[in-house]
């Protein structure tokens, strides 16, 4: 049976509650679809929306062995909040000091910024630990296939001068959710061919990964020793149709805080872009687009209160929107609680936002901002 997120109480703002139970089960699931490679999770960008400190905390009791970030400052939050394992910034451009002082591992892309690490190492007096990125055909950052033997002997330089220990080789996959793509061979195998090349010339990687969570839950051969799970924490759709048992961790609500009667021929909200058919009753939620709810959505989606759906009407505001609970009221009452989108009956789901938009549930879930509080179930 799936288990349903609890939203406890009566709402008085828009809230995004964050089902930490659901990182550890996802996170669980992640691991068991890749017995033999460690599970880094991936925590950028706030964990997607969802805070890094407290997924953290749920990833690493879900059997994460390591954490993944962006940038310096996402590492060392972690770590001035007491995060003590691994730490991985892949897109680092600054901060290489204290990211070393940290005991942060660094991502390495070309020749040029290593120069920058390795005399990051130098100030601070001990080695940078560093993951180099090959480039293997997604042409985002990496080390540029003309630019890896350079790199490569540079890397080998810096260890035996003690200021660099390579600790991983990794790469992007350009059609990681696309799991039969004849490209992901390409890759891992341009993959396998640097790391082999760094151990002939005397580096030793104990750290080759290149799996996101699709590659993670369907590509063994992709695993590599390491996995970088992302949207798969949060209860997203790594692979379009394929159900692996995750559950979604957000549940986006709000209270209704308005219901009023609405005479038949009456506009609703800026344009009057709807006219109500008939005599009908709506209802106001306080959320907009300042907080998630995008305006190209006016009109298009519905929202789940008590298991039923009604669906939004007019435009979607900066603060507001409305939406149309039928002649009778549907049993709507002011203070009962909509849920936009998430782990609760008759709702939507973030994906299900995305394709409405054009876009995938990543964009949707990052897009929960402004003044939506932050409620945590489970473990913290």
């Amino acid at each position: 049976m799936p288990v349903m997120t609890e939203i406890p109480g009566r709402l008085d703002r828009p809230t995004a509650h964050i089902d930490l139970g659901a990182v550890t089960h996802n996170v669980q699931v992640v691991a068991q679809h890749a017995p033999t490679a460690e599970v880094m999770a991936v925590l950028k960008a706030d964990a997607y929306g969802h805070g890094a400190l407290p997924v953290a905390r749920a990833a690493l009791a879900g059997g994460a062995t390591e954490l993944g970030v962006t940038t310096v400052d996402e590492a060392l939050a972690l770590r001035d909040a007491g995060i003590t394992v691994p730490i991985l910034s892949w897109l680092s451009t600054s901060g290489y000091e204290r990211a070393i002082a940290a005991d942060v591992r660094l991502g390495v892309s070309s020749p040029r910024q290593l120069a920058e690490v390795v005399a990051a190492a130098r100030s601070v007096g001990r080695p940078a630990v560093v993951h180099v990125k090959v480039d293997t055909g997604l042409n985002r950052n990496g080390v540029a296939p003309h630019e890896w033997a350079a790199t490569r002997d540079a890397l080998v330089e810096a260890e035996r001068a003690g200021t660099v220990e390579l600790q991983g080789v990794f790469t992007h996959l350009a059609h990681g959710d696309e799991p039969e793509h004849p490209f992901l061979d390409v890759q891992r195998e341009a993959l396998a061919a640097a790391a082999a090349d760094a151990r002939a010339h005397g580096l030793r990687p104990t750290r080759v990964h290149a799996a996101n969570s699709a590659a993670a839950l369907t590509r063994p051969d992709l695993h590599f020793d390491l996995v970088r799970p992302g949207i798969a924490i949060y209860g997203g759709i790594p692979v379009p149709g394929r159900d692996f048992g995750l559950r979604q961790v957000m549940t986006f609500a709000a209270p209704v805080i308005l219901v009023k009667p609405l005479a038949a021929g009456d506009g609703v909200s800026y344009g009057h872009t709807w006219i109500a058919p008939r005599d009908t009753v709506v209802g106001l939620i306080p959320a907009g687009y300042a907080d998630g709810v995008w305006r190209p959505l006016s009109g298009r989606f519905e929202v789940a209160i008590g298991g039923r759906r009604f669906p939004q009407v007019g435009r979607v505001c900066m603060d507001q929107f409305v939406i149309d609970l039928g002649p009778d009221g549907g049993g709507v009452t002011e203070g009962d609680t909509a849920v936009l989108f998430g782990d609760a009956p008759g709702a939507d789901r973030a994906s299900d936002w995305g394709e409405l938009l054009g876009t995938i549930d990543y964009e949707v879930l990052t897009a929960v901002r402004g003044r939506v509080a932050r409620e945590y179930t489970g473990e913290r």
